[in-house]
């Protein structure tokens, strides 16, 4: 705390006051003005009240979020008013599901050949191979927790006024590692490697951009935020990655969420016989003739082929087998699509090199803009029209059947 200033050696301000004695004389005075100088500023009651609470919380309950805990989101909504976890008084209280001791892995050697002389065959034993395996994985996460039990969507709540907003998981550091290296290194399509991991095909181009931009700065030995990366992955909840289960991979968000086409935005009264069957098919020509269904539309319509042979019964390797026939034809057809568009531009368009760019020119016939100027080719920023589906005095129901 800094010394107080003495009084008498502060600069106190004066004023001058003028006043007649006589119609030609003018006295002048000069007279001070004094204040307290020591006297404490006032300081409103309920203010010194929250104050002395405040002090009382970051000294009591809230001591316990000075050191965030292991492994663990450390959230208000985790702990009772004491200070004390929520889900350790259940654990103590038997409300949490124990899990099972595991068996070490010097043992599965020994497992497994009594699995073996029990008569089991190789689809059996792998399974419980990658049930023993999960199950040590649990085992070595709780102990990188301290021994923690796992946090439940009640424990994900940063804001505990707000009880519909929980903290959404993020890609832990080993994921998005593993995710560059499939993509950068191995040439995995990323299609194949989303469907593989379960993330979003944009959020895995998201990771590959930022991981080789991470890359090239520490070549150049550039600093990098590491503690504030660390800190902020501290607060949220991350999707681990699993390597040694390979049954038991975390999904990390849904990936075959399906975009809102525009042709669907309009209301449509379609009218269809009971007895026919109406399929996704017949619903996108409702809407319109050039419009595909939406098990093709999805990102992975290569998942739903593999589902179905799956519910047909057929074995692994048959499944293996068609999937690798299926992406083979798909990666040839994109190579001669991509082929086919790089022939179109080397022959409709022309290139003059710049000094910082290169720019290209393409012909282009204002015929091809469409009755109302919007076509799909036109050039230029084209504004659509909202549909009057909903407008009053419209037509909606259809008042003849074909």
């Amino acid at each position: 705390m800094p010394p107080r200033i003495q009084p008498h050696r502060v600069q106190i301000p004066s004023s001058v006051q003028c006043f007649r004695t006589r119609p030609t004389e003018l006295v002048c005075e000069q007279t001070r003005q004094y204040r307290h100088l020591t006297k404490p500023p006032y300081v409103n009651p309920k203010m010194k009240r929250l104050r002395r609470d405040m002090q009382a919380w970051l000294n009591g309950p809230g001591k316990v979020f000075r050191e965030p805990l292991p492994g663990s989101t450390n959230y208000m909504a985790a702990y009772d008013k004491q200070g004390k976890l929520i889900r350790t008084k259940r654990q103590n209280q038997g409300e949490e599901d124990v899990e099972e001791d595991a068996v070490p892995l010097e043992k599965e050697p020994e497992i497994r050949k009594q699995e073996e002389e029990d008569g089991l065959d190789e689809q059996e034993m792998q399974a419980r191979y990658e049930q023993r395996e999960f199950v040590r994985q649990r085992k070595a996460e709780r102990d990188a927790r301290g021994g923690l039990p796992r946090e439940r969507p009640f424990d994900l709540r940063p804001y505990p006024l707000n009880q519909n907003f929980r903290s959404q998981p993020v890609l832990s550091e080993d994921l998005r590692e593993v995710i560059y290296q499939q993509v950068a290194v191995n040439g995995v399509d990323v299609s194949t490697v989303s469907a593989a991991f379960s993330v979003d095909t944009r959020r895995v181009a998201a990771v590959v951009r930022l991981k080789t931009i991470e890359k090239k700065w520490i070549e150049e030995n550039k600093p990098l935020a590491k503690p504030y990366q660390d800190a902020v992955m501290a607060m949220l909840p991350q999707t681990p990655y699993r390597p040694n289960i390979p049954g038991k991979m975390v999904p990390h968000e849904t990936i075959n969420d399906l975009p809102v086409h525009p042709k669907t935005r309009q209301q449509i009264f379609y009218p269809v016989s009971e007895s026919r069957q109406f399929t996704r098919e017949d619903a996108a020509k409702a809407f319109d003739e050039t419009l595909l269904p939406a098990d093709e539309r999805i990102a992975h319509p290569e998942l739903i082929a593999i589902e179905k042979d799956t519910i047909a019964g057929l074995s692994r390797e048959e499944r293996f087998k068609r999937q690798q026939e299926r992406d083979r034809v798909a990666a040839e057809a994109k190579a001669e699509q991509e082929e086919k568009r790089r022939r179109w531009e080397e022959k409709t368009q022309r290139v003059v090199p710049g000094r910082r760019w290169d720019f290209k020119f393409q012909d282009f016939s204002a015929e091809k803009v469409g009755k109302t100027g919007r076509a799909r080719n036109a050039i230029g920023v084209r504004y659509g029209m909202p549909h009057e589906d909903r407008k009053r005095g419209m037509v909606k129901i259809p008042t003849s059947v074909e």
